[in-house]
């Protein structure tokens, strides 16, 4: 699993490496340069995702502005057309000055933007590379670099930034003033994910963005105990279960979901799909009996437990046969089905995962959340996640409030997004790096709940099943767009997906 590091924690490793390997910070930041123009030449223009006649690097006055000018450097000697942008705000540091010297020498063409020019005329097909600030960076850009940061995003050229976008901060933006944050089309990490770059709402400054390692000690970096970090593919082989040869049916669980009513039975039949595809043995699906036979039509795999209402369920159905239990999607909130989720949570000796409407009807009595069993799994979307717990400013809010919600009530809780994550009781926050924006269609989440209460019902622990439902999910949801496309896919091509998602993590056994 890759570390989550805060700014301060990337200052200790850098500052490690310096003193451990040792290597001076200007051989450092040469290393992490030639790392950027490699990744650049290789995977951006090398592939086709990026066309470029030339490339303008501006560069602050920092040592994100010495990588910009060993970039520029660097870039040139490999003959491509290049101009260094100097901002003439603050005092350069040491390694800067050393690397704007060297560009120089080497026969760049080095502006000096003054203290009031924003940003020269860029020329046909002609790249930004962002490189005017970055992690240390702590209070909103004002002045010139704020202009020049609303020139570059003016100027609708492709933005290359050089660890962060310039004007972002690591973690928390709440403060900051977002007008002045680069719109980034690529941003190039250094060595682990920042924590900015994960939520979701600061998606559109970072655009596409690449760790680009440079030797840091890894030892070291995992030593720092970070408590978030983003999970990996090769992160869940040692957790995945086998499937013996001799198993039966019996052997691999028994999901039973709670969902649907009258007029929301797709939620139903597409949690119900997901789940005969979680690989669990049994799944057995609660609809009232009106709606009994749109389950044993589309989802032929799944028993039918039916409810005597006509409308939306009301009664708790047969517990003793499950192993987990999934309720929410698509159910209503009316009077009964509230009372149903109540004895539920008071009734349940096995797992439970709450979803949709069974979240809202917390939302609606959140006394009932001293009351649910520990590590019963909540899949949350934002919006349902402030109608539980309470309204949050930003994601960065809602991150900090889900971790100390999972760990005061002593369950798992999944907040969705782009991308997805995981705060279980422990305090570790753990997000997910498959799915793609294919997936914004009304369904996913209840093929989400279906994925995960039937991993579950296997015996899974309440943190894998999280780790590996997310996974299956958006890698499903990541072959779909492969094969049909983001803007036309549904989903039931999740669904679909899914046994080609699973393959695709068995495969790397």
């Amino acid at each position: 699993m890759l570390p989550v590091l805060t700014a301060q924690q990337v200052r200790s490793a850098d500052a490690h490496t310096i003193a451990q390997e040792p290597i001076a910070s200007i051989d450092l930041m040469e290393r992490a340069s030639n790392a950027c123009v490699a990744f650049i030449f290789e995977r951006l223009l090398g592939t086709g995702r990026l066309q470029a006649t030339g490339f303008l690097i501006v560069a602050g006055p920092g040592n994100n502005g010495g990588d910009g000018a060993a970039i520029a450097r660097l870039l040139h000697s490999r003959g491509v057309d290049v101009r260094l942008a100097l901002t003439g705000v603050g005092t350069p540091s040491t390694d800067r000055s050393i690397n704007v010297e060297r560009a120089q020498q080497a026969g760049v063409d080095v502006l000096e933007l003054g203290a009031t020019v924003a940003l020269p005329s860029l020329r046909p097909g002609e790249v930004i590379v962002d490189a005017l600030f970055g992690t240390g960076l702590s209070r909103p850009l004002s002045g010139q670099v704020a202009e020049i940061v609303r020139a570059m995003n003016a100027s609708r050229a492709p933005i290359i930034s050089v660890d962060l976008p310039s004007g972002l901060f690591a973690e928390n933006n709440s403060a900051n003033d977002l007008s002045a944050v680069v719109r980034a089309t690529h941003t190039l990490t250094f060595e682990v994910p920042k924590l900015a770059l994960l939520l979701g709402e600061h998606a559109g400054f970072v655009g596409e963005w690449h760790i680009i390692p440079i030797g840091s000690d890894r030892s070291f970096i995992e030593a720092l105990g970070s408590t978030t970090g983003l999970l990996e593919s090769a992160d869940l082989l040692p957790l995945l279960k086998r499937r013996p040869r001799a198993g039966h049916k019996g052997d691999f669980g028994h999901a039973l979901l709670i969902a649907g009513s009258k007029g929301m039975m797709g939620a139903a039949v597409l949690s119900a799909s997901a789940a005969v595809r979680s690989g669990t043995g049994l799944v057995t699906t609660h609809v009232t009996a009106t709606e009994a036979d749109l389950i044993h039509s589309a989802v032929p795999e799944s028993l039918v437990s039916l409810d005597p209402g006509l409308l939306h369920s009301g009664a708790l159905p047969k517990l003793d046969k499950a192993t987990a239990i999934g309720v929410g999607p698509g159910m209503g909130t009316e009077r009964e089905t509230a009372a149903l989720v109540k004895v539920l949570i008071q009734e349940a000796r096995v797992p439970l995962v709450l979803d949709a409407d069974a979240l809202n009807i917390l939302g609606e009595n959140r006394t009932w959340l001293a009351y649910l069993p520990q590590d019963t799994i909540l899949t949350p979307h934002p919006k349902e996640f402030d109608r539980v717990f309470g309204p949050c400013a930003n994601g960065y809010e809602r991150l900090l409030k889900a971790r100390e919600m999972a760990m005061k009530h002593g369950v798992c809780i999944v907040l969705k997004g782009a991308p997805s994550a995981t705060c279980d009781r422990t305090g570790q926050i753990v997000f997910n790096d498959t799915g793609n924006a294919g997936m914004a269609k009304g369904g996913s989440g209840d093929v989400l709940t279906g994925v995960i209460t039937g991993l579950r019902a296997q015996g899974y622990t309440a943190q894998v099943s999280c780790w590996l439902g997310n996974h299956l999910h958006g890698l499903a949801g990541d072959l779909a767009a492969e094969h049909l496309g983001m803007d036309g896919m549904t989903a039931m091509d999740l669904v679909h997906a899914l046994p080609h998602a699973w393959q695709r993590v068995r495969d790397l056994e």
